[in-house]
């Protein structure tokens, strides 16, 4: 039984021990840089002929197995481990590109939000005057209407005017006569 209870004694102090190293472990990350060794040939053992580093776009000649011959435009013609290549841009580069394309984004966003607000004080403004200008034809077409209603009114009353004076004229001329206008007809 006592050597249960130290077991269990020691199995608990080293749960704690490691619990408390994980509780003090640091982060850390792999750096995104690297340089790549470009070859003589195709394996460890050809001589470095120069490096080219993260970033670089290199142009594929050949493959064999695990290797690729490229030529780059800083460090020429070699061979490098195929395993290093992609056919995408690194992650470091995309970020830029991204962030870049974020801050385009972000400009224009900004700018067509004040075209918004200028286009909606423009809007505001035009339909303002669409209201007069409404108005205005809803009261010349009433004009309009009077105008056309009692157009008719001086031509009737110059007519009655006529026929008025026509009247007292005839009136006028025959009680100048003096003689009372008699039938011609007789029976």
């Amino acid at each position: 039984m006592d050597r249960i209870a130290r077991a269990a004694r020691r199995v608990s102090a080293a749960f704690l021990a490691l619990t408390a190293i994980a509780a003090s472990a640091e982060t850390s990350w792999v750096k995104d840089e690297l340089r790549l060794e470009l070859r003589s040939g195709p394996g460890t053992e050809y001589r470095i002929k120069e490096y080219i580093k993260t970033g670089d776009s290199v142009t594929v000649l050949s493959r064999r197995e695990d290797w690729v011959q490229v030529r780059s435009t800083t460090a020429g013609d070699g061979w490098v481990q195929a395993d290093f290549l992609s056919p995408e841009p690194p992650a470091a580069m995309r970020l830029e590109r991204m962030k870049t394309e974020t801050a385009d984004a972000r400009g224009q966003f900004g700018s067509l939000t004040e075209r918004v607000k200028a286009l909606e004080t423009e809007n505001g403004t035009l339909k303002e005057e669409d209201v007069e200008q409404k108005e205005e034809l809803e009261s010349l077409t009433r004009d309009n209407m009077e105008l056309k209603a009692g157009a008719r009114w001086p031509e009737w009353i110059t007519g009655a005017c006529l026929l008025a004076v026509g009247m007292l004229m005839g009136a006028i001329v025959q009680s100048m006569n003096g003689r009372r206008a008699r039938p011609r007809i007789r029976l």
